[in-house]
């Protein structure tokens, strides 16, 4: 019941983001090139260098950088469950100069662990950039080879297979491995990391049976031979990696429209003509409505 407030709850938040960003990025479209500020532009994570996020905003800042004659700094801060991120763009200046990387984990770390602490209304939603599905995976030499694999040793093992990923319960990656285990009809151990990097040591290390994560950080080791995927939570395979069917294909009823969503943030009260106008250049409006959620209790 709680799992299911805190989706419902959540929709009413990606609701307001959504109006926000809309009239942001319609208002924004019309200002002059000389209504931006100028000076480096922070990008403050929310998790270690390394991760599928961090991966992803140096890539955009190396795109944005020639486009926007300014210098992109990277910022990594992690902890608290995106604690450690907000509070250092909440209070800063909303000029456009402080900005940071938000997914849906933030709107829900709002309802649970950082509910009163934080609140939508503290931040400017710019816009969302990136949807990356989750993917489950074990090292190379794990004798796993697929979600079914998965079902059969935590039927035998009882809870001892451990699932683990970066973020904490309520996280997309959470979500996602709830959802296969409602599927499966089985149960697993859960524990949170900070960044892609840990999870994938404590993979390679035997200290852990399968981990969750986006493409953009594990590319690198599948080229490598290091892990091996067993499925994706999506609606299509992923161009990357061909080979790795989905949760649907390999027989197991889980909501693929459940997408991690990645998007720009900065302080409240931002006004239009100062939010990053080559920005635009690389978003799209965020119809995070758009995004079906399963009424379905995940925990």
């Amino acid at each position: 019941m709680m799992v299911q407030k805190i989706f419902k709850n959540t929709g009413k938040l990606l609701r307001i983001a959504t109006i926000a960003l809309s009239a942001t990025v319609a208002t924004s479209l019309v200002h002059a090139e000389g209504d931006w500020p100028t000076g480096p532009v922070k990008m403050i994570m929310h998790t270690k260098a390394g991760g599928s996020a961090d991966v992803f905003i140096r890539t955009l800042a190396k795109s944005l950088e020639p486009e926007i004659g300014q210098e992109i700094i990277v910022i990594n801060s992690p902890g608290g469950g995106g604690a450690s991120q907000i509070g250092r763009i909440r209070p800063a200046e909303p000029d456009g100069l402080t900005l940071g990387v938000n997914t849906l984990t933030h709107f829900t770390s709002m309802l649970t662990n950082l509910k009163g602490t934080f609140s939508i209304d503290d931040f400017s939603w710019i816009a969302s950039t990136q949807e990356d599905a989750i993917i489950f995976f074990v090292r190379e030499n794990s004798d796993i080879h697929d979600m079914n694999t998965i079902k059969s040793k935590a039927l035998k093992n009882k809870e001892n297979i451990n699932i683990d990923s970066l973020r904490p319960i309520g996280s997309m990656q959470n979500m996602g491995m709830s959802m296969l285990k409602n599927a499966a009809d089985v149960k697993f151990k859960w524990v949170g990391f900070n960044a892609t990097p840990d999870i994938i040591a404590a993979l390679l290390g035997g200290h852990l049976d399968v981990g969750i994560s986006n493409l953009g950080a594990l590319k690198s080791f599948f080229d490598a031979d290091r892990i091996k995927g067993l499925g994706v939570l999506g609606e299509k395979r992923l161009s990357g990696l061909p080979d790795v069917a989905t949760l649907t294909q390999q027989g197991y009823d889980a909501d693929n429209s459940w997408l991690p969503v990645r998007g720009i943030f900065g302080p409240a009260n931002m006004p239009m003509e100062t939010q990053p106008k080559s920005l635009m250049h690389f978003t799209k409006p965020c119809n995070l409505t758009a995004i079906k959620h399963t009424p379905a209790p995940l925990a």
